[in-house]
């Protein structure tokens, strides 16, 4: 008995069956569900192409499931991994990448994720796969910040004592695609959003610095937290 509950258990987290459970195809309908009951139904015949995108520690596995899920419907996708976090998979490009210190392998995944974006158009459906560590397997610095600065900056905020949240904070607004702005560069075009959550109270703008949706934190904030640190 108490090996089935801890089996079980470690079913309900596992990222391969949290996306086989949520997505299904009933003919030419995508179903699409959360944890919650809440479910949304998606018509085939409405989209030219499909595409995957993401991060994370977990987003091979996501990607795996996804993969099975809709088959040969997938156009193209790349996401990016920690190193050795791969996962055998078809169409979709798998780009490892460095954590928790973002790297060169990185930014060039994050670079082709916005090249694939601006290929897109409204008639275009595209999945996100986002999980855990994505803040630093997504870097893609905004204009005029080094990734080599990044890169620094990333290891005084892991080292100072900030929490998760002050980290990511600071995270989107040196970002061309955190804080929501992922989300941006894939208008018009439909999104499905799959996120894998790692942080506690499961606050969707804190897991991998909410690419993809809203940012609440402020500039003003972020200067605290660089001012609270001893950072400048």
């Amino acid at each position: 008995m108490a090996a089935d509950i801890f089996l079980a258990a470690i079913r309900s987290v596992n990222a391969y069956e949290a996306v086989k459970s949520c997505a299904r195809i009933e003919g030419e309908r995508l179903t699409v569900g959360t944890p919650s009951g809440e479910r949304e139904v998606f018509e085939f015949n409405k989209f030219k192409r499909i595409f995957v995108i993401g991060g994370g520690k977990a987003s091979a596995s996501m990607a795996q499931a996804i993969e099975e899920v809709l088959g040969t419907r997938i156009e193209r996708g790349i996401i990016n991994v920690k190193y050795g976090h791969i996962a055998d998979l078809g169409v979709i490009k798998v780009n490892e990448a460095g954590h928790p210190i973002p790297d060169e392998g990185g930014l060039r995944g994050a670079q082709e994720i916005v090249s694939l974006l601006r290929d897109t158009d409204k008639d275009d459906l595209i999945f996100v796969l986002i999980s855990g560590g994505g803040s630093a397997l997504l870097p893609m610095p905004s204009e005029g910040i080094s990734l080599e600065e990044k890169q620094e900056l990333t290891r005084l905020l892991l080292n100072c004592g900030a929490d998760i949240k002050e980290i990511n904070a600071v995270r989107k607004h040196i970002s061309q695609i955190k804080g929501g702005q992922l989300a941006r560069l894939s208008y018009p075009s439909t999104v499905i959003n799959l996120i894998l959550s790692d942080v506690v109270g499961d606050s969707l703008d804190s897991i991998a610095s909410g690419p993809t949706v809203p940012d609440n934190s402020t500039f003003s904030a972020v200067l605290a937290t660089i001012e609270k640190y001893g950072l400048l």
